[in-house]
């Protein structure tokens, strides 16, 4: 009597053991489809800041090329102003020593 008790139970776990698996098998086919939605967005998100990353860098070497111009024609101004003012020095030179 208690082998066919156990006999009867072991049937018992073999008839839920197979259902396991095949409910395993869906948790992980679901965990597998939500991880591959998961890595796409990720991917997206991803491939959007690189986009974001390539335009930013472009206009930061667009400001660098503007503040060069700029301090250049800076230079070129400074220069002339003092060349000017020199100019204007000597020209109002000789009527103060007179």
């Amino acid at each position: 009597m208690c082998y066919g008790q156990q006999q009867r139970s072991f049937s018992g776990d073999e008839n839920l053991t197979p259902s396991r698996p095949s409910r395993s098998a869906v948790d992980n086919a679901a965990a597998v489809e939500n991880l591959r939605g998961r890595l796409a967005e990720t991917e997206a998100r991803l491939a959007q800041a690189r986009a974001r990353e390539a335009e930013l860098s472009r206009r930061l070497e667009e400001m660098k090329r503007f503040v060069s111009v700029m301090e250049i024609l800076e230079t070129y101004l400074k220069r002339r102003f003092r060349e000017q003012r020199d100019d204007v020095v000597r020209l109002l030179s000789p009527l103060t020593h007179s």
